[in-house]
């Protein structure tokens, strides 16, 4: 999809054998560490470290396509156009969200208790008016995952991850995985690999607000 363009649909099939199988070995084990409780060890991108940039489609929207996760042009199957410059109306674009304010970023799949965490974000998006809520589904059906948003009232952008790239990037190795980015996109700390309390996801919430007031945001 190329920058002027908007609305072009996103490049598809862009991974090979490979990638599709790495793919679906980390979300069998993303299932598996999310019946057990037991997150393996992987924490997410380490704090301070800049987080991977994307764009997605937006899961109300009828755009589709693999992710775009490239940091340049022409990055082979990462994309053929940076992911920070693939913005419009029907596009996840993470950059667009932390290029002004502190993000809270839940990457999910849509099974058992997961998806518990977006009623929680929710509950919290009019107490943080400054920070930028979002999440995305990695794999899984879109349809259920339109109904899921519809069905809880989400407001805040829910993107879809078809091809399963952001599993790897970021990581993720249980259900949710909340990354919680300061303005410019560094992590500001450690990411919450389970469903916590409400209580506990607020004062995440707040002291990111707190660390990104310390840096200058207004």
């Amino acid at each position: 999809m190329s920058p002027p363009e908007k609305n072009q649909p996103f490049q598809q099939q862009r991974y090979g054998r490979y990638v599709g199988v790495l793919g679906l070995l980390i979300l069998a084990l993303i299932t598996l560490n999310t019946l057990l409780s037991k997150p393996n060890g992987a924490r997410g991108i380490p704090v301070g470290q800049h987080t991977a940039p994307f764009a997605v489609p937006l899961a109300l929207s009828d755009l589709s396509g693999d992710s775009d996760v490239a940091t340049r042009a022409n990055e082979g199957a990462a994309g053929k156009h940076p992911a920070c410059q693939l913005r419009g109306p029907r596009i996840l674009n993470l950059c667009e969200l932390y290029e002004h304010n502190p993000v809270v970023l839940a990457l999910f799949v849509n099974s058992g208790a997961c998806p518990e965490v977006l009623t929680d974000m929710q509950r919290l998006l009019g107490q943080f008016p400054g920070v930028r809520f979002a999440a995305v589904e990695v794999k899984g059906h879109r349809n259920a995952l339109r109904q899921l948003v519809r069905s809880r009232g989400l407001s805040f952008p829910v993107g879809y991850d078809e091809d399963g790239a952001l599993a790897a990037i970021y990581r993720l190795a249980s259900c949710p995985q909340l990354t919680f980015l300061l303005p410019g996109g560094t992590v500001q700390s450690e990411a919450l690999l389970t469903t916590p309390p409400i209580a506990t996801l607020r004062a995440r919430v707040s002291g990111l607000e707190a660390a990104a007031r310390a840096r200058g945001f207004r």
